[in-house]
């Protein structure tokens, strides 16, 4: 059963930093960042993200135009107006090859999300650990989309870390 589990999990990791990657790419940006892997959690088959953002009253599918929103809002607070800049969603760069690269940030997101995943019952890394995961950040894009949505990124976690199988984990 622990190799069934392993492909299992192999299969969804590759799934997640696949979608992340193109996600970030979709935007025009190098490097995929929480927001990214945020928005490729909520996109596996298996549902559990979805769930997550179920269970507090939030659609999974208003993400990515937050997360623009975002990007937009940061750019003119520094006096730059969509207008000025390459549009959020025309960036559109080829796809990555190679090994893949992400942001510290996001680096450090996906190692919180599999330590989470290990002693998760049933077994196995779920998107839900993903959004657990990014939900225990304190800044960034993703933490302001979710905002911007009224959500409460510790309402999430909570959500996220049930729907994870990890009903009494730590806060």
């Amino acid at each position: 059963m622990g190799l069934l589990n392993a492909v299992r999990d192999i299969k969804t990791m590759r799934q997640v930093l696949t979608d992340a990657e193109a996600e970030a790419r979709r935007a025009g940006e190098d490097l995929p960042a929480p927001e990214h892997l945020l928005v490729a959690a909520t996109g596996l088959s298996e549902g559990s993200a979805r769930r997550a953002f179920a269970r507090v009253g939030a659609d999974p599918d208003a993400l990515r135009q937050a997360i623009e929103q975002a990007h937009g809002s940061a750019l003119a607070s520094v006096g730059i107006t969509t207008s000025d800049s390459a549009p959020l969603d025309g960036g559109q760069l080829g796809p990555a090859t190679g090994v893949f690269r992400a942001t510290p940030q996001a680096q450090q997101v996906w190692q919180q999300a599999v330590t989470l995943s290990k002693p998760a019952r049933p077994p196995g890394i779920r998107g839900a650990h993903v959004v657990a995961a990014v939900c225990s950040l304190t800044q960034g894009t993703a933490v302001r989309a979710l905002v911007a949505m009224g959500v409460d990124p510790a309402a999430l976690r909570r959500a996220a870390l049930v729907e994870g199988g990890l009903d009494d984990a730590p806060q």
